[in-house]
């Protein structure tokens, strides 16, 4: 699926694992954690576990893309279903590396993944979850025109402070990218 002229997302491959480890299973502390559910445990894992015991929810899944700059993986957009008998469906957005946060990457990925999530599936709705301490998805959400559908308040403890859980949503009849 291209993006635009230097982003790219597809279904990751084989000889995108190790690349893919790197980014988001080799520390144990990594900076994107940091943002994305920090409540809940990240544990690193060697490249060996990652590839006999987690690889394969990655590999050539329809749930989870690479997102690719210039050819290079730099993150992943995904789905899961909240609900999947009424068609509740989660989206989600990581891009890895903190030195390409707000370079305009995560919009226009989110967008495209969200568009093709309304082409390839019988959906009434697309949504996703953050945190009040994520401000970015908070303004990803905003800027894509979704609607701030729910603040759950003081939910989320992180590092002794709690936060709300958030959620976006857009319908289908919403979506006009």
């Amino acid at each position: 699926m291209i993006v635009n002229d230097h982003l790219t997302m597809r279904p990751l491959k084989e000889e995108d694992m190790q690349p893919f480890w790197e980014l988001a299973y080799k520390d144990a502390h990594p900076e994107w954690k940091k943002w994305d559910a920090p409540y809940f445990q990240h544990q690193a894992l060697t490249y060996d576990d990652f590839i006999t015991k987690v690889s394969a929810q990655y590999l050539e899944q329809d749930d989870v893309y690479g997102i690719f700059a210039n050819e290079r993986l730099i993150g992943t957009v995904s789905y899961y279903w909240e609900h999947e008998p009424s068609k509740w469906l989660e989206a989600g957005i990581i891009i890895y590396d903190s030195t390409l946060w707000d370079k305009q990457y995560g919009t226009p990925c989110l967008k495209a993944w969200i568009t093709h999530l309304f082409d390839s599936m019988s959906l009434v709705r697309v949504g996703f979850t953050t945190w009040s301490g994520n401000r970015r998805m908070m303004r990803l959400g905003e800027k894509l025109g979704m609607t701030l559908e729910a603040r759950l308040r003081k939910c989320r403890l992180y590092q002794g402070e709690y936060y709300d859980s958030i959620r976006y949503g857009v319908l289908r009849e919403e979506w006009s990218h």
